[in-house]
């Protein structure tokens, strides 16, 4: 009770205690430096992280945030919250907290500071670091507000063509985070003369939402850009723009490159969906190789895909991921591919094992897959001896040990899908750009060609159509002020390029949203800084080839804003 006294009196004291204002608390665990209102505060006991758990002295914050604190010497109440100080077990509306939420530091009681927000249906945000948080509370019995959406334009009437700025500046009279902006009728650029409005509506964490508000713009003279124009301007990476004569532009003719590190691609879709466990596909290597498997699994139960490196070696190799990229599980097909790259792309590898002459270990386990769902794996691996690598798809719970594996059947090919063994993982070319536009045809078998292999399980020769798994790498010469973008030309895409620009190494998502579709909607991918850059393109399993890398000459900025060069995911 003496505790409760002093934070009583404590309370009393303050200059802002019968405020009927929200409450905002910044604090900062470990520090006894706080603020309130912005009115500087020092804890007598900070603020803790327990078990993962940012804690608060519950007396001292609950005084700090003008709340009230009822109950006895047995039961404390406080919003929702009900705390047995016996147990120190809290319930909120009734539903017991996990084991922690509360608890006794020094003879203090501390609670999780989300937990004190659900008490007190507050609004609990944190600093990136996590140390940081700021607590925004209502009153006892004060009705929170609905926020207030606000916002202005550089100036109200504009040219057909010219870039329209907007600054939005809505707000929460209560302090909470607003939590999703709803725009009708805003487009950053009107092309037609004429009145538009534009209307903003915000919500808060609470829910609760603002009132429509609106602004007109007029659109009136003559114009002063085009939508393609406008587009080489100011469109971000992963922005869709249209271009009716995209298939008309020239085509480049790209220099191959001989590069001495180059190794075979191992393909395994075909039975893209096998009913039954077996193996997938097999064959050995020595050195380094890229694997790419892309399957669905049409078992009735769960099942995963493995990798099994067996060594053929009379003496221990050791076996290196350099680099590996994955999706899985998924059901939805267009995934697989953009997710494996953006992973492959991000991957640092250097992961190892020794494996033992004889011995065999899975190089790679899916996770468990349930029926119709699939997995999507690219890994480049470095052996120092030669080893059999076995795809394979088990049941869920079956070892990839060497003796299931040598038990299970071969399964045969679909007739649809490719698997095999081909040489050249790796297409190194060199494009110079003059005359622009211009585009580069990736992946339709005449002007790039197909990589030619072998199914080694059949003896049958195979045509890597699309060549899925091969990394193009593509060095760009001319390209300063050059926009680089993506048409589809073959279906829907969705996949991912590596860019290197300087100093600038960037994985792109393409796009950056959903998925390219149409020829002449390309989405526009990089705008470069130096003369040259290099590309790692790897066509996305799931998507649909050919796709053309269109070359742009980059217009100038007006004075609202420089080109965008860099890409912000």
């Amino acid at each position: 009770m003496r505790f409760l006294v002093f934070f009583l009196s404590l309370f009393a004291l303050l200059p802002w205690a019968s405020a009927i204002s929200s409450v905002q608390l910044q604090a900062t665990t470990d520090q006894t430096a706080a603020y309130r209102n912005g009115d500087s505060y020092t804890f007598q006991n900070p603020p803790r992280v327990v078990k993962g758990r940012t804690m608060l002295p519950l007396r001292e914050t609950a005084a700090l945030l003008a709340q009230d604190i009822g109950g006895d010497a047995q039961q404390l109440q406080l919003g929702r919250l009900t705390l047995d100080l016996r147990s120190n077990q809290a319930a909120l509306g009734g539903s017991l907290q996990a084991d922690g939420s509360v608890t006794n530091l020094g003879g203090v009681l501390y609670i999780s500071a989300r937990l004190l927000a659900d008490a007190l249906n507050a609004n609990l945000g944190f600093s990136d670091d996590s140390r940081t948080l700021t607590l925004t509370a209502l009153p006892p019995g004060g009705n929170p507000m609905a926020p207030q959406a606000r916002f202005s334009t550089d100036k109200s009437t504009y040219a057909p063509g010219e870039r329209v700025v907007y600054t939005e500046y809505a707000f929460d009279p209560d302090g909470s985070d607003l939590v999703n902006r709803r725009w009708t009728g805003r487009q950053d650029v009107y092309f037609t003369p004429g009145q538009y409005t534009v209307t903003l509506q915000v919500t808060n964490a609470r829910g609760l939402q603002s009132a429509p508000y609106a602004r007109t713009i007029t659109v009136t003279g003559a114009s002063v850009d085009t939508p393609l124009g406008y587009a080489l301007k100011y469109a971000g990476p992963g922005d869709t723009f249209a271009d009716s004569n995209v298939l008309k532009y020239p085509a480049l003719t790209a220099q191959p490159v001989s590069s001495a590190a180059n190794y075979p691609l191992i393909f395994s879709d075909s039975p893209e969906a096998p009913a039954s466990s077996g193996v997938l596909y097999q064959d050995s290597v020595a050195g380094r190789v890229r694997l790419l498997a892309y399957h669905v699994n049409a078992q009735p139960g769960p099942a995963r895909l493995y990798v099994v490196a067996r060594n053929l070696e009379s003496r221990p190799v050791e076996l290196r991921t350099d680099r590996l990229g994955e999706t899985a599980p998924t059901r939805v097909e267009g995934l697989l591919g953009q997710v494996t790259l953006m992973d492959y792309f991000a991957s640092s590898g250097g992961q190892s094992v020794i494996v033992g002459a004889g011995e065999s270990v899975a190089v790679y386990a899916s996770p468990t897959l349930s029926s119709g769902s699939g997995v999507n794996v690219m890994q480049d691996l470095s052996t120092t001896g030669r080893v059999e690598l076995t795809f394979v798809m088990l049941d869920d719970g079956l070892p990839p040990t060497a003796q299931v594996v040598q038990q299970l059947p071969y399964l045969q090919p679909d007739g649809r899908h490719q698997r095999g063994t081909f040489p050249n993982a790796v297409r190194p070319l060199r494009v110079n750009l003059s005359q622009l536009p211009a585009r580069l045809v990736i992946g339709d078998g005449q002007v790039d060609p197909a990589l030619t292999g072998t199914d080694v399980l059949t003896g049958q020769a195979q045509r890597l159509m699309g060549n899925y798994g091969v990394l193009y790498s593509i060095e760009v010469q001319g390209a300063r002020d050059v926009a680089v973008a993506l048409s589809p030309r073959g279906g829907l895409y969705r996949g991912a390029m590596n860019v290197q620009d300087g100093p600038i190494t960037q994985a792109i998502k393409l796009p950056r949203s959903g998925t390219a579709s149409l020829p002449d909607q390309p989405t526009l991918l990089w705008r470069a800084e130096s003369n040259t850059i290099n590309l790692d393109f790897v066509p996305a399993s799931g998507s649909a080839l050919p796709i053309s890398l269109v070359f742009y000459r980059a217009a100038a900025p007006d004075a609202f804003g420089g080109i965008i060069k860099r890409y912000n995911p």
